[in-house]
C-alpha cells in the first residue's frame, strides 16, 4: 500500500470559519477543479452523507470518482471516502483543522489508500509525487478562496 500523502496550508481565519466553508461539499469545486471536473452533487449539501461524483484525469487515466463525507467533528475534522470506479481505488481524505498560536488555522489534508490497485502500488513514488503536487495546489487555492477580499 502506498504511504499516505499529507499537505498543509496556514490561513489567518478561525478554524470554525474554515470548517464552515469546508463542510459544504459544493465549496470544494472552487479549489479542486484543476483535478476534478463535472461535479454532480447529491445528498445533503453539508456534513456526513454529502456526496459528489466527479470526473478526473490523472497521469493519462480518466476515471469517475464518487466522494462522500463519512465522518465530521466540528470544528476539527472532516473525513471523505472516495471510490474510483475504473481504477478500483478506494481512498480516504481527511481535513484536520488546528488553531495556530495567536490566530489562524492550519489546514492539513491527508490522502491515504484503503484499496490500492496494482498500478498505484507499482508506481507509488510517481503517484505520490503527482498527488503531493496537485494537493499542494489545491491547498494554496483553498487559502486564496478563504482569504479573498480580506485585508
Amino acid at each position: 500500500m502506498p504511504r499516505p500523502v499529507t499537505v498543509h496550508v496556514d490561513v489567518p481565519l478561525p478554524r470554525e470559519e474554515v470548517f464552515e466553508f469546508l463542510d459544504v461539499m459544493a465549496n470544494h469545486e472552487s479549489f479542486n477543479d484543476h483535478l476534478m471536473r463535472r461535479w454532480e452533487l447529491s445528498g445533503p449539501p453539508r456534513g456526513v452523507g454529502s456526496k459528489v461524483r466527479v470526473h478526473a484525469k490523472a497521469l493519462g487515466v480518466e476515471d469517475e470518482i464518487d466522494i462522500e463525507v463519512v465522518d465530521a467533528e466540528a470544528p476539527t475534522r472532516i473525513v471523505e471516502r472516495n471510490v474510483a470506479a475504473k481504477a478500483g481505488r478506494v481512498g480516504e481524505g481527511t481535513y484536520t483543522l488546528e488553531p495556530l498560536p495567536g490566530a489562524g488555522t492550519r489546514i492539513t489534508f491527508t490522502y491515504r489508500w484503503l484499496v490500492a490497485p496494482l498500478l498505484d502500488r507499482l508506481t507509488a513514488p510517481l503517484v505520490r509525487a503527482y498527488l503531493r503536487r496537485n494537493l499542494g495546489i489545491a491547498m494554496r487555492r483553498l487559502r486564496e478562496q478563504l482569504t479573498a477580499g480580506r485585508a
